[in-house]
């Protein structure tokens, strides 16, 4: 029987030192995504409500003043299927019925109004977690000469983690800024951020990715 005293063993931050701690950094040109910032992750009354998004939210305003008075390209994402049946969820609405809310029409798939799209500020639509899958962000980054990704939006454990994967594997350097992307509850979102880390970006603080932008020291 395992003594109940016995040696918990060095903690994750320790196991990973040296093997899955490196750094990638900022490249040449940034592009802030803002991912999935809508009503049904803010609003108490929806099943989505997450309280991380809502503090994520709260921390928008002077990261996308920055990105906007540095003329950094800021493209923002949504989730939309088509009603009644929400067939081009595929099986994604069957695994999480929850999201069959995110249709026209529906309140909870609107914007929030804090970091809503200037008329200028393209939006990609979306089906899946990835804001890269299915879609044509891959190609509008590289036209546009970008390389680096600052990720921001909800929710960490889901649409954040599955686009900074996808944003590395298609060879942009990943920014995840911790203090503007959110979950429903802070141990999904502390793993993953750790998992992001530790393998496929950077995460940084807000302050840090708005002095990048204004080219402050």
């Amino acid at each position: 029987m395992a003594s109940q005293h016995a040696n918990p063993g060095p903690s994750a931050q320790e196991n990973y030192r040296g093997v899955w701690d490196g750094r990638i950094g900022f490249g040449r040109k940034a592009a802030l995504l803002v991912v999935d910032f809508m009503q049904g992750y803010v609003r108490e009354e929806s099943p989505l409500f997450a309280p991380g998004v809502v503090e994520a939210v709260a921390n928008m305003p002077a990261l996308l003043e920055a990105a906007r008075q540095s003329d950094t390209p800021v493209i923002h994402t949504n989730i939309l299927y088509h009603a009644p049946d929400q067939l081009d969820g595929g099986l994604w609405v069957q695994k999480s019925p929850v999201m069959r809310a995110m249709v026209a029409g529906n309140p909870f798939a609107e914007f929030c109004d804090e970091v809503a799209p200037l008329p200028t500020e393209p939006v990609i639509t979306k089906q899946y977690a990835s804001a890269f899958f299915g879609t044509s962000l891959s190609a509008m980054l590289v036209a546009m000469g970008v390389d680096t990704i600052i990720v921001t939006g909800c929710s960490t454990s889901g649409c954040i983690r599955a686009t900074a994967v996808d944003g590395l594997q298609y060879g942009f350097r990943v920014m995840v800024v911790r203090d503007c992307v959110g979950d429903r509850h802070p141990d999904p979102h502390e793993a993953n951020l750790f998992d992001i880390d530790s393998k496929y970006g950077d995460v940084i603080d807000r302050q840090s990715a708005i002095d990048h932008l204004l080219g402050t020291p």
